[in-house]
């Protein structure tokens, strides 16, 4: 198993910021930060405010998930990310 590569995956397509680990087809962790409440008060997802949520919420999501894993940045070796609105 410790011969398949170490994947990040981040999705930000919506009004959350997701982050997982993977090594094969196992997963080592995930991590979630939600700006439903930020959406809520304008009746639906804002892509400004979803924008700025993300912006922030990334990094510590990422921390997170890469700290439940066991692993460092350094130990990725490949980053999947989200490559357009999934609204």
């Amino acid at each position: 198993m410790a011969d398949e590569p170490l994947i990040l995956g981040i999705e930000t397509s919506c009004d959350e910021t997701g982050v997982g680990i993977v090594r094969g087809h196992t997963l080592l962790a995930d991590a979630l930060a939600s700006s439903v409440e930020e959406h809520a008060r304008f009746g639906g997802v804002v892509p400004e405010v979803a924008s700025r949520a993300h912006l922030e919420a990334i990094v510590p999501t990422m921390d997170r998930a890469l700290a439940d894993a066991g692993v460092t940045i350094a130990d990725i070796d490949a980053i999947a990310v989200t490559s357009g609105p999934g609204l």
